[in-house]
């Protein structure tokens, strides 16, 4: 049997040593993210530029005796305040489920008693016991150990675990990575043997604490949509109060009534202020969120959504992201022939591979920690579960574990009818062949067939067996006489899903990296399956390091594979991407990610095998670990930006028809006193603007946030991170879509007085035709690609709500007489309702005509 570790020996620290050393050191856990309450998160809300405007606004409106329009902007702030308090907390609780709160147990020995301590309470200088199993909860320096192997891929990214031998008087720790060291690390499993760990560093001083050092140093950029928003927030405010200003000057100089002066300038700042801007970004994103918790993607940080949508480059980690993190049998070789294991297992294995897969399991932990020998078992239980090559009722009697010098074990197994002790044997190939004396050509021969399943990305385990008489065991493993059995090659397979997701990546102009502490064979193995461009070319972590940072943003643009790379080379890969000017989305799940993860743009962490230094660092939390919510993830990016701009390019055309209106009479008194207009009289007054209002701000927060993808959302590039993000393009169009409308308002208005009507006939019917343009504004903003009679077929219930309810407030508004005369209207006949219409349809009809002309050319507008 495996020799206990005799510990009898030790007496480790007092008592009072572990007392001090908490005082001076701390206890040994990372400072963590406290839970934020309502009112932390109320205050990052309110504290955004947008919200500010919102509520000055409202504020303003208030002090000058607008109550109606001050309550509703006001009430806009709750509303949103509300859906984004509610998405947060959601988020938070949702974390919270997702994490493990039980610190690891230790078992420590003091003042030589064996005592279990919460992990917590380790301290530099104590003396752990670890077993298969454990969680290590401190670094430290291996004394003593039988066959122990550690998994460090949270550490280093590597998916096989590293075997540890023991030293003595080693007072440092070095880094992780490779095998045969002494050092065992916070946070790694023990995933075979056990061992007596002297305590080296513990907290903040780990290897975990230095990754946790680097997160405290990364602040999180603010996205290039929360940078254009604020500034055209600022100089929309900035237009509208000068506008106001002006008006105000104007009216008192012109005609001597400041009063009205100071109303109408009212009027023009309610029709000009931009309160829906910080409506729009804040519900869509908040929706948005929602939206994207219902695919299983939980939001850390909001704006990441839409900065997701303009991705250049997605880099993944290896390990747990690409892979599934768990060795499978994918080859095996017996008796001269290859084996090729399939996803689905066959009913039945070749007799001559049966001996094979025995002595693998045979040579392997009963109930396996280690990931190669419970891929070893889920083989014999899928192919050998109806035969006589499981042994359930043999006893083991001994173990021979690795040693750096022979890097196989044998374990000595006694049949209940046998009269001898079977060996089954198993570790690298070339230690077999040495058990098995092999002659130089067998080696050679057997070197070939190594390298065949080396070619794949496998990992090749060696098996043997040899019988004994029932005698005294002898000292070491080559006593024995070997015989071989063949080869076993492990792979750590990837996710099903992720060509798939790779392949949407590439037609949404995304270049995927992957970044990973495995060999570049393996990296490069796991390139080709996954479908990764240019899988011959690779740069290695101790390349990189050589190459000073000009140099290495040169470097990188042709290379998307990174192997062999520390926690500290991922962080400055991302540095380097973004220096380049790309918008860095990054992957991970493991603590080694955390500060690339920070650091970039998007950082996206795994819910399910991910870490919660991950977990904290990252701006998106995929629940399930499917690499397909990624691209889902990023096309809903890409949808809330286009509903953005729809939106935007809606304010922009429908309040210059409104400002116009306020503005033009006021300008140009003179002209249109000479028709008819009375010299004091406002076209539009406050309460006409809040009817407006009613339209407009669910025409923004709901209908265009409503609105589905376009059908080439993941069939185009990234944008132009160096471009703005609401070219003048898209302005011009949006302004010249409200001029149009203005130059049909004026017509219709000046026409009705040259014709003779009085004030509220022409008011009336200037009114009608901006609510008719109005509608028509939504309509065609609805996608600048389609026309409105191809967008009518997709569904948008809020788009026929919004109609209906303005319809019905139109014909209110029109037609019962205290509401017409609150609203200074006169009776509209129906001719003048089809007047109303046709001259509200012309003025968006040349956008039509614009987009019909560019389908045809196969242009963007």
């Amino acid at each position: 049997m495996l020799n206990p570790i005799d510990v009898k020996d030790l007496r480790g620290l007092s008592e009072t040593e572990v007392a001090e050393r908490i005082k001076t050191e701390g206890y040994n856990e990372l400072p963590t993210a406290k839970q934020r309450s309502i009112l932390v998160i109320a205050w990052e809300v309110v504290r955004e530029p947008m919200f500010l405007l919102l509520v000055a606004c409202g504020v303003l409106y208030l002090i000058l005796g607008d109550v109606q329009e001050a309550l509703m902007l006001i009430g806009f702030v709750f509303i949103v305040m509300g859906i984004t308090l509610y998405q947060e907390r959601k988020t938070e609780r949702a974390l919270e489920a997702l994490r493990d709160l039980s610190s690891p147990r230790a078992l420590v020995i003091r003042d030589g008693v064996e005592k279990r301590i919460a992990g917590r309470d380790v301290v530099r200088g104590d003396i752990m016991v670890v077993a298969e199993g454990d969680r290590v909860p401190a670094d430290g320096v291996l004394l003593t150990g039988v066959n122990i192997s550690t998994d460090e891929s949270l550490l280093t990214g590597e998916s096989v675990p590293v075997r540890k031998t023991a030293a003595k008087d080693v007072k440092t720790m070095g880094r992780p990575g490779g095998d045969d060291l002494p050092f065992v690390y916070s946070g790694t499993l023990v995933v075979q043997g056990q061992g007596i760990v002297e305590v080296l560093a513990t907290g903040v001083q780990t290897e975990l604490g230095k990754i946790g050092k680097a997160l405290q140093q990364v602040e999180p950029e603010v996205t290039l949509l929360q940078k254009e928003t604020n500034r055209l927030v600022r100089n929309l405010s900035i237009v509208g109060l000068s506008a106001c200003v002006l008006v105000v000057v104007v009216y008192g100089l012109t005609r001597g009534h400041w009063l009205q002066g100071f109303l109408a300038g009212i009027t023009l700042a309610m029709a000009t202020l931009p309160e829906e801007l910080p409506v729009v970004l804040t519900v869509f994103l908040a929706l948005g969120a929602w939206r994207m918790s219902q695919k299983r993607v939980l939001t850390r940080r909001v704006p990441a959504i839409e900065t997701l949508g303009s991705a250049t480059v997605l880099c993944s980690d290896k390990t747990g992201t690409l892979t599934q993190n768990k060795m499978t049998v994918k080859q095996i070789y017996a008796d001269r022939e290859f084996y090729q294991m399939v996803s689905t297992p066959q009913t039945v294995l070749p007799e001559h591979f049966h001996e094979l897969v025995e002595f693998s399991i045979l040579a392997s932990q009963i109930d396996p920690f280690d990931p190669m020998e419970k891929a070893i078992k889920l083989l014999g239980n899928q192919y050998l579960a109806q035969t006589e090559h499981l042994h359930s009722d043999w006893k083991l009697i001994h173990e021979y574990p690795l040693s750096p010098e022979l890097l196989s074990l044998s374990r000595v197994w006694e049949s209940p009818d046998g009269a001898d002790y079977m060996i089954a044997a198993k570790g690298s190939p070339e230690a077999i062949a040495d058990l098995c004396h092999f002659t130089q050509a067998q080696i050679d021969e057997l070197a070939g067939k190594i390298r065949t399943l080396a070619d794949d990305g496998l990992r090749v385990l060696g098996v043997a067996k040899a019988s004994f008489a029932r005698t005294e065991l002898p000292g070491g493993q080559h006593d024995f006489t070997f015989e071989f059995l063949g080869l076993v090659g492990l792979a750590d397979p990837i996710r099903e899903t992720v060509p798939a997701a790779i392949k949407e990546c590439y037609s949404a102009g995304i270049r995927v990296v992957m970044i990973t502490g495995d060999y570049p064979g393996t990296a490069q193995n796991i390139a080709r399956q996954i479908g990764l461009a240019n899988p011959d070319k690779f740069m290695t972590g101790p390349e990189l390091e050589q190459l000073a940072e000009d140099e290495l943003r040169e470097r990188i643009r042709g290379v998307n594979i990174f192997a062999r790379v520390v926690p500290e080379q991922k962080l400055r890969l991302v540095n380097a991407l973004k220096a380049d000017g790309e918008i860095v989305a990054m992957t991970g799940d493991g603590v080694n990610d955390a500060p690339a993860l920070k650091a970039a743009h998007i950082g996206i962490a795994m819910g399910a095998r991910g870490t919660d230094v991950a977990r904290e660092a990252a701006a998106l939390v995929l629940l399930d670990d499917d690499f397909t919510s990624i691209e889902q993830a990023v096309k809903m990016g890409r949808r809330i930006f286009d509903n953005i701009k729809k939106a935007i390019a809606y304010i922009f055309a429908v309040h210059v028809p409104i400002a116009g209106m306020s503005l033009i009479p006021v300008v140009f008194k003179n002209f249109f006193v000479s028709l008819g207009w009375g010299e004091d009289a406002l076209v539009l007054m406050p309460m006409h603007i809040m009817f407006l209002e009613l339209i407009i701000d669910p025409a923004c927060s709901v209908v265009f946030e409503a609105e589905a993808e376009e059908a080439d959302v993941m069939l185009r590039p990234p944008r132009n991170p160096q471009k703005p993000l609401f070219s003048q393009k898209t302005v011009a169009l949006s302004l010249l879509q409200g001029v149009s409308v203005l130059v049909m308002l004026l017509i219709i208005f000046s026409l009705s007085l040259y014709l003779g009507h009085d004030e509220k006939e022409a008011r009336a019917l200037t009114f009608t035709t901006l609510i008719v343009a109005n509608l028509g504004l939504i309509l065609t903003n609805r996608s600048w690609t389609r026309t409105i009679f191809t967008t009518l077929h997709s569904p948008n219930t809020a788009l026929w709500w919004v109609i209906g309810g303005t319809v019905g407030f139109l014909g209110l508004v029109l037609y019962v007489p205290v509401l017409r005369n609150l609203f200074g209207f006169a009776y509209l006949h129906q001719i003048d309702l089809y007047v109303c219409l046709i001259a509200g349809a012309l003025s968006i009809l040349w956008f039509e005509g614009l987009k019909m002309l560019n389908q045809h050319n196969h242009q963007p507008l």
